[in-house]
């Protein structure tokens, strides 16, 4: 499956009270590739990432997801793209609080009516997560809800995975564990991935890196890797 277009931006706009949040952005995302979204506080990366999550739409624009344009699709079609072929992972986590860690990661599931539980348990095994089957988000830590976020991401086989600051609440130990299991589940499967992050270790692990700037999406260089602050 390497190789084969996933994600396609294609010259998106998007703007909010006046202002160019958005312009012009383009971005072609391949099945197994590793991505990396850096920008300053500010830059546009929270819209960028609602956008190519399909958790919003561009003013201006387009996206196809493995070839479908998303864009001009209703609600519910954009709603059903997003569920079969986007996992998302959130930096606040947004896990249920009154579901359990495997029922948090089962949801997704039990949304397209396709509950495979075998494969759940590879992913809880993958993540090191296995003791906290029946915890609830209260009783465990931070890098424990993440990875149990990253299980819920990846449990419908998706083909992409879009990550907004996942390692942004840890600390540097845990978080530099999550970053290597998040490529490691995702690599497994061929996903590709896109983490948007201001965090400069991530390049050092994602096969490309791009810059978000001024509303603009660049391919970086050397010049331009500095830790944005």
């Amino acid at each position: 499956m390497s190789g084969m277009t996933i994600l396609e931006a294609i010259d998106i706009g998007v703007e909010r009270g006046g202002e160019r949040v958005l312009d012009g952005v383009s971005l072609t995302v391949e099945a197994g590739d590793s991505t990396l979204i850096q920008g300053r506080s500010g830059a546009g990366k929270t819209t960028l990432f609602e956008i190519l999550g399909l958790l919003d739409v561009p003013d201006e624009g387009e996206i196809r997801i493995a070839g479908e344009p998303t864009t001009s699709a209703g609600h519910r079609e954009r709603a059903r793209v997003r569920r079969e072929a986007v996992g998302t992972v959130f930096q606040d986590f947004q896990l249920v609080p009154d579901l359990t860690a495997w029922e948090n990661a089962r949801l997704p599931m039990e949304h397209t009516g396709d509950v495979n539980e075998t494969r759940l348990a590879a992913l809880f095994e993958t993540l090191g997560i296995e003791a906290l089957h029946e915890r609830t988000p209260a009783s465990i830590s931070g890098g424990e809800k993440q990875r149990v976020a990253i299980a819920r991401a990846l449990a419908n086989d998706p083909q992409i995975v879009l990550a907004d600051e996942p390692t942004g609440q840890l600390d540097h130990e845990t978080g530099k564990r999550v970053r290597e299991l998040l490529l490691e589940a995702t690599n497994k499967r061929d996903v590709a991935l896109i983490v948007i992050s201001h965090e400069s270790s991530w390049t050092k692990v994602t096969n490309q890196t791009y810059v978000l700037a001024e509303g603009e999406l660049s391919r970086a260089d050397a010049t331009s890797l500095a830790e944005p602050s």
